[in-house]
């Protein structure tokens, strides 16, 4: 199975998740990430993450799923995004990115399947 990236360093508006590269928000998943792009599905702060959002980490593996609620906690998560994830059975953390990236890399190195989407700004 796939390791799921470390992420090595946060500070506000950037990340670095080795074997992915720098950044300011990521997509991360078993065996890799990228990028998130919020104009790809139209998400904002109000309503927060949705469903499309986290249909990537499903497709590719992601048995836990780490959502970051931003730095100051702005970013929300729709209902409908926390439904689709119970309903498909994976493990589902919602927290404030410091404490996102702390449980992410605590359940990567524990070498589970576990993806995430993470906001280095508000």
């Amino acid at each position: 199975m796939p390791v799921s990236p470390r992420i090595s360093a946060l500070s506000w508006g950037h990340m670095t998740v080795t074997g992915v590269g720098s950044g300011k928000d990521f997509k991360l998943w078993p065996g890799g990430g990228r990028a998130w792009d919020w104009r790809e599905t139209g998400t904002q702060h109000v309503p927060g993450i949705q469903p499309a959002d986290v249909a990537e980490l499903l497709d590719k593996g992601s048995e836990a799923v780490v959502l970051s609620r931003g730095m100051l906690r702005m970013l929300g998560t729709c209902e409908a995004t926390l439904v689709l994830l119970q309903d498909a059975g994976v493990d589902v953390h919602v927290a404030e990115t410091r404490e996102a990236v702390a449980i992410y890399n605590a359940l990567a190195a524990r070498g589970m399947a576990v993806g995430g989407l993470f906001h280095s700004t508000c």
